[in-house]
């Protein structure tokens, strides 16, 4: 229970994870929420692994290993930004086919940008462990059943972030003056993003 609670109050909290979400879903709709919050759940998967097969410690005992992918999550992130800026200078009207393929690339970014940002291993090196007593046994399959709990919980507040935003979004998308500012607004969000994540250090 006390591990149920605490991960319903850590992924309730604002974050990187959900403001990615939001910006997602206000200037692509519900169903590009959905799909982010899908690839950010499989980003999570991977930090959960790499944490019950040790390879973040590598993260947290390497100043250059959490630097580097700090940097890579940064950069991509605000290239993602920049990106979303040349968009809004294009045409809004895109085809099925366009769409489908930004449905596939939605999904990866969002795996990426998560996968890419230490800060994620080091919580979950932090914070998992604190729920296996001492001198349990198979600790390592408990810790992974722990971190899916935690990150099947994240993707449901993410969805339901996704669906209010969503909507929020299309009501704004009806605006004349809304319809020239999505995509600047996604694309600043992002590079605020990066910057932010950029501005981390492993304290």
């Amino acid at each position: 229970m006390l591990f149920a609670f605490a991960s319903l109050m850590l992924n309730i909290t604002p974050g990187n994870d959900m403001m990615y979400v939001a910006s997602r879903s206000v200037s692509q709709g519900t169903r590009a929420g959905i799909i982010s919050s899908l690839g950010i759940m499989v980003g999570c998967l991977v930090h959960i692994l790499a944490a019950v097969a040790g390879l973040s410690l590598l993260i947290a005992k390497s100043a250059t290993a959490f630097s580097w992918l700090k940097w890579a999550g940064a950069l991509y992130l605000v290239y993602l930004g920049i990106q979303s800026f040349r968009k809004s200078q294009t045409s809004l009207v895109l085809s099925a086919a366009v769409r489908a393929d930004s449905n596939s690339k939605i999904f990866w970014q969002g795996v990426v940008t998560n996968v890419l940002n230490p800060k994620v291993a080091l919580f979950f090196l932090a914070f998992l462990p604190q729920f296996v007593n001492n001198g349990a046994v198979h600790t390592q399959w408990i810790i992974l059943l722990l971190g899916i709990w935690f990150n099947l919980s994240g993707t449901m507040v993410n969805i339901l972030v996704s669906v209010l935003f969503g909507r929020m979004g299309n009501w704004l998308s009806k605006k004349s003056w809304f319809a020239s500012l999505q995509q600047k607004i996604t694309g600043a969000l992002l590079i605020i993003l990066g910057v932010k994540l950029a501005l981390t250090s492993k304290k």
